[in-house]
Parts: structure tokens; sequence; C-alpha cells
């Protein structure tokens, strides 16, 4: 009986990263790093992770990615990975990972209307989460993104968003509406699954 109780709680923690995640993070790492034909510990590194914790999330004996950040990169590498197929050249490998591993993943804040400054979270906050920089909603959508606050007195066209899930992914891409789902999803599981359904992958019931 001794022998069966790690198994069984391993499934379990394999099917609450299915929920967390949609799929196992086992299953999304070994597709990647067969895609990449890369090993564990090149990956892990791209991520910003240690070998020894990417294993622990891969073998289903930790569940959750504890930085938003390197799950951010985790989503971002999945989705500019290539179809599955021949492997891709070393060179084209080399420079995703390298992209991955730089890329400067943040959320849009809109100034707040008082014209006074907002503090947002900042790195070693509660949830280890990365820097948050004021800018346009380009930023959010993926590295690179460098949009400026409106000048004062500079007025602009503003849209009002028809429902909350429009205005979320107004100021904040798939990866960061997901990371900060994952940095909520403990204390606030209902914030946690807004914002996943507005990142359009909705928690399966």
């Amino acid at each position: 009986m001794g022998t069966d109780r790690p198994a069984a709680q391993i499934a379990v923690n394999r099917e609450r990263q299915r929920t967390l995640y949609g799929a196992p993070l086992g299953d999304r790492v070994h597709r990647l790093i067969g895609i990449l034909g890369i090993t564990q510990a090149r990956l892990a590194g791209a991520l910003g992770l240690s070998p020894a914790m990417l294993s622990q999330l891969v073998s289903g004996r930790r569940i959750k990615i504890g930085d938003p950040a390197v799950l951010a990169r985790l989503m971002l590498l999945d989705e500019r990975c290539p179809p599955a197929g021949g492997p891709p050249a070393p060179a084209a490998v080399t420079a995703l990972l390298d992209e991955v591993r730089t890329a400067q993943l943040q959320w849009s804040v809109p100034p707040p209307r008082s014209g006074r400054r907002v503090p947002g979270p900042h790195r070693g906050g509660p949830d280890g989460a990365a820097a948050v920089r004021s800018g346009g909603a380009a930023a959010a959508h993926g590295p690179g993104g460098g949009g400026q606050l409106p000048r004062r007195g500079h007025r602009t066209a503003a849209v009002a968003p028809r429902t909350a899930a429009d205005a979320l992914r107004a100021v904040a891409g798939p990866a960061q509406l997901v990371a900060a789902a994952a940095a909520l999803d403990r204390g606030f599981p209902e914030l946690a699954e807004v914002l996943r359904q507005a990142a359009g992958r909705p928690v399966p019931r």
C-alpha cells in the first residue's frame, strides 16, 4: 500500500496541472524538447529554472510554477515553437531559446485618472512577479513592447470595452494574463479563472 501512495499523489498532481495549465507539465515539456531536439536541462536554462526544479514539475512531484515570469516564458516558447516535424536548424533553436531567455514580458498599466501614481507589483514582491511598467497596450504583447504613456495634456480617444475580458485583453497579452492567474490562484481562485478565460484558456470543469 505504501508504494502506491506516491504514484497516486503524482496522478493527482498531474490532474491539478491539467486544470491549471491545460495539460500536465510533463507532456508540455516533453513535446518542446522533442520538437527542438534539446535536453531538459537546456530548456530549464531558457525558462530561468534550475534543472532540478523543472524535473520536479515534469515528474509531478511539484504542481505549480511559482514564478509567473517563468510561466510566461514557457507559454511564449510554446507559442513560438514550430509544429512537430523534422527538428529545426540548430541556429534557429539557439535563436529561439535566446529570445525566450531574454524576453521582457511585462504588463501595461493604464495611467490613473487622478494623475496620482499607482504602485504596482515589483520584483521580490509577495508573488515574485516581474516588474510591471506603465506603457501602451503593445508592451503587453510580447518582448520589445515599449509603449509610452501619453504626455501630460495630450488626450487620446478612448473606446470603452464591451466586457471585462475585453478590458483585460486591452492591457495584457495571453501569456501575462495566465501568469497573473497563476499568481492569484491560491488566494483568489475566482479572479484567476476570469483571467484565464480572458486569455482564451478557460479552466476545464
